[in-house]
C-alpha cells in the first residue's frame, strides 16, 4: 500500500466530518416555521453570503443532490476560509413521479401517513420501506442510498459522514430549501389517482406538514428565474 494512502484518507474524511461539525454552528438559515412567506420572493433575503448557487433538482437521485449541496459548502469553507454567512445555497423540491424530490419538502408524519418510502421505492438497511423522510436527518445506517445511488459498493469510511447532508443539517450551514406549489397541486392529484386520498385533503394535509425552514414559491421555474436575477448562481443536478 501507497504510504501516503492513509493520510489521504484521514484527510479526506477530516474534510467531511468537518461538515457535521460546522454544521451545529449559527452560520444561515435558521429552521423557522415553513410555508408561504409575505411575498413570492422574500426568500432570497435569506440566501445569505457573497458566494451564492441554486442547486435545481426535480429529482432526488437518492441525495447526491444534497451531497453537491454539502460538498459547495464545505469546501468554501475549508478550501477557501470563508466565514459564517460568507456562502448561501438554495435546493429545489418539485416535479412529479416516484423520482421526484418534491416528497423530501415534508416531515416524518407525512412520510408514513402517505407512505411515501414506498412511494420512491427507497428502503432502509433492513429492507423495509422509510416510514420518516431519510432526507431530513439521515444517519450513518443510511450510507447505503447514497452508495446505490452512484452504483458503487459500500465504503464504510464515509458512513459518519452522511448526517452532515440531510436537509437539517444544511440548512444550518446557510441552504434554503423551496417547495414549487404549482407542482404540489399536481403532485396531490397524482396521489388522489394512486388512491392517496382526496386532492384538497392532501394538499391541506402536506402544506400543513412542511419541514421547518422550506417556504413555498408559486412556481419554481420562476424562483429560478429570479435567483438569477439576484446574482444566485444556477447548478443543474
Amino acid at each position: 500500500m501507497n504510504s501516503g494512502e492513509p493520510t489521504h484518507r484521514r484527510s479526506f474524511l477530516g474534510r467531511m466530518f468537518a461538515a457535521a461539525a460546522a454544521a451545529s454552528l449559527p452560520m444561515g438559515v435558521p429552521r423557522v416555521a415553513a410555508g408561504q412567506m409575505a411575498g413570492p420572493d422574500d426568500w432570497i433575503k435569506e440566501v445569505k453570503g457573497t458566494h451564492r448557487c441554486l442547486f435545481d433538482f426535480p429529482q432526488h437521485k437518492n441525495g447526491m443532490p444534497l451531497l453537491h449541496i454539502l460538498n459547495y459548502l464545505n469546501t468554501y469553507s475549508e478550501a477557501y476560509k470563508t466565514g459564517a454567512g460568507q456562502v448561501g445555497a438554495v435546493g429545489t423540491f418539485y416535479s412529479l413521479g416516484t423520482q421526484s424530490s418534491i416528497a423530501l419538502a415534508f416531515n416524518d408524519a407525512m412520510w408514513t401517513k402517505y407512505r411515501l418510502g414506498a412511494y420512491l421505492g427507497l428502503k432502509d438497511a433492513a429492507g423495509k420501506f422509510y416510514t420518516r423522510n431519510v432526507f431530513n436527518e439521515p444517519t450513518k445506517n443510511d450510507l447505503h442510498l447514497v452508495m446505490a445511488a452512484i452504483g458503487s459498493p459500500t465504503i464504510p469510511e464515509l458512513a459518519d459522514a452522511v448526517p452532515a447532508l440531510g436537509i437539517a443539517s444544511l440548512q444550518k450551514m446557510g441552504t434554503k430549501f423551496l417547495l414549487c406549489n404549482n407542482a404540489l397541486g399536481a403532485w396531490c392529484l397524482e396521489l388522489e389517482a394512486r388512491g392517496r386520498g382526496k386532492m384538497a385533503d392532501i394538499n391541506k394535509d402536506l402544506t400543513s406538514n412542511l419541514l421547518p425552514g422550506v417556504t413555498i414559491v408559486p412556481a419554481m421555474v420562476i424562483a429560478i428565474e429570479k435567483a438569477q436575477e439576484a446574482g444566485i448562481r444556477y447548478n443543474r443536478q
